[in-house]
């Protein structure tokens, strides 16, 4: 009698597990921000070289705020995350100023019109 009881176990315990696993698969996705796996305060430090651009409207952007930019605007989402971020805050980014950077840069691809914030890419 001792032996179904046993299978019972190992059969209530392997189900659980098979459960916990699948919930955590389907769940992972949910975990992710808009940056995905990457931290957007992460994020935010590699925008390091467009600090003084994204402060003033007028100044000179540099190739390497552009090189880096040009990767960032491929995901507004996580862009916008950045701009708003404590890092950036932190770092008198103004995100009204810093949404006209990929137009400055001259990159192809831009994200018009996307809202960020109270403000929209131009």
């Amino acid at each position: 009698m001792e032996t179904p009881v046993k299978y019972m176990f190992l059969l209530a315990f392997l189900a659980s597990m098979t459960i916990t696993g699948l919930n955590g698969v389907v769940g992972t996705a949910y975990y992710y921000g808009p940056c995905g796996k990457h931290d957007v305060e992460k994020e935010a430090e590699k925008l390091e070289p467009c600090t003084y651009a994204a402060q003033h409207r007028r100044a000179p952007v540099s190739e390497q705020c552009c090189t880096v930019m040009e990767k960032k605007v491929k995901n507004p989402a996580c862009l916008c995350a950045v701009l708003f971020s404590q890092t950036a805050n932190n770092a008198g980014v103004r995100p009204e100023i810093a949404v006209t950077i990929p137009k400055r840069c001259n990159i192809a691809y831009q994200p018009v019109g996307y809202k960020c914030g109270g403000t929209s890419f131009h």
